[in-house]
């Protein structure tokens, strides 16, 4: 089976609220649904989320390196012949988004031909995985209204809080509010996006130690080396990299070098294949791994649990899985639904899924 055509359909939709954290707002879901042709009539279908405050990709980067770079590179390869096919991706430095939605979109073709699900051909491990509902920047009170929510509505028991204000004051009351109303029976873990510095985080640390937090993740750069290994060291909690640890040797090199002791995984940045790659490296260390979103939408976060289900040591924890609650629509014909705090994989080959084309038409913005 031979790629024919890889299509870019850039596309706009707005969530229900801005979603703020220390590195950056958004209001809405601009990404580029990538679509992988072929000479037997399949076609995978993945997304690209693109990040600008955070990997430098944006829409018309996505679609640049993927119209005039991958596609002609890749039109006429075996769909099944992946090395090769990252090799000539990893020649082209960057664009993480582009070369995860590829990959993911190779994936479901994979499935398709194969009649098999994506994630019993990754790995099979489970059909389902728990949920944790990622809470941005608000006053304590709201924070706490959503978290209640997001429990009462979708028995979600897992949140992740961000954090990273300055002064810390306002993010310590809002952990402090959340575990008032939600109890100890909610598991709490923070995520700074770089927002302090070590000995801030310190601080802050030691403060939430008592709230019971989980995990710390990216609470400071790390490329503040000694302040960071100096954290680390003294964290209370697993340490989490997220944006920090992209590729295996950057895994490799954070946790040797002490800066941190956790692994985010995101398919939208790693695909299904780096994403293994990394997952079993921090496997063969000993360490823990977070299954992550990149506020994603549905189809993206049917590539998250389909690959956090897969395998055993993904599937361990809460993968933040809900974002796409927050969007005010969506382009699959067949929602997915989050209940009793689980989000389960699709039926059917390849990713299960299939776009609208009357949603598509109306959000993308190529017409």
């Amino acid at each position: 089976m031979k790629i024919t055509a890889i299509e870019t359909v850039p596309y706009a939709i707005p969530y229900t609220k801005p979603l703020r954290f220390a590195s950056g707002k958004v209001h809405s879901a601009e990404h580029v649904l990538v679509r992988v042709h072929t000479d037997e009539g399949l076609t995978g279908v993945a997304d690209a989320p693109p990040r600008p405050f955070t990997y430098g990709e944006t829409q018309a980067s996505v679609i640049g390196v993927i119209g005039t770079i991958f596609g002609p590179q890749l039109t006429g390869m075996d769909v099944f012949a992946r090395e090769q096919i990252h090799a000539l991706l990893h020649r082209t430095v960057g664009n993480p988004a582009a070369k995860s939605a590829i990959d993911m979109a190779l994936w479901d073709l994979a499935g398709q031909a194969l009649d098999l699900n994506v994630s019993r051909l990754l790995g099979g491990w489970t059909d389902r995985m728990r949920v944790a509902h990622m809470l941005g920047f608000a006053t304590p009170d709201r924070m706490a209204a959503e978290a209640e929510r997001m429990r009462d509505m979708h028995g979600v028991t897992v949140f992740k809080v961000k954090v990273g204000r300055r002064p810390a004051r306002l993010d310590l009351d809002v952990c402090r509010r959340l575990r008032e109303v939600l109890g100890d029976g909610a598991e709490l873990y923070v995520d700074g996006n770089r927002g302090w510095t070590a000995s801030e985080s310190a601080a802050a640390l030691r403060e939430l130690d008592g709230i019971g937090i989980t995990l710390a993740e990216e609470l400071c750069p790390a490329d503040d080396v000694l302040g960071r290994r100096w954290l680390v060291r003294n964290s209370p909690v697993p340490f989490v990299a997220d944006e920090s640890a992209t590729t295996p040797a950057e895994v490799t090199r954070s946790l040797l070098d002490g800066a941190a002791t956790a692994i985010s995984v995101k398919t939208a940045r790693t695909g299904f294949t780096g994403s293994q790659r990394v997952l079993f490296q921090c496997e063969g260390m000993g360490a823990e791994v977070v299954m992550g979103n990149q506020i994603d939408g549905q189809l993206g976060t049917v590539c998250t649990v389909a690959f956090g289900a897969a395998h055993a040591s993904s599937s361990r924890r809460a993968g933040e899985l809900s974002n796409f609650l927050d969007m005010s629509d969506d382009l699959l014909t067949d929602p997915i639904t989050l209940t009793d705090g689980t989000l389960t994989v699709p039926d059917g080959p390849g990713l299960g899924v299939a776009i609208d084309p009357e949603k598509l038409d109306r959000y993308r913005q190529d017409r």
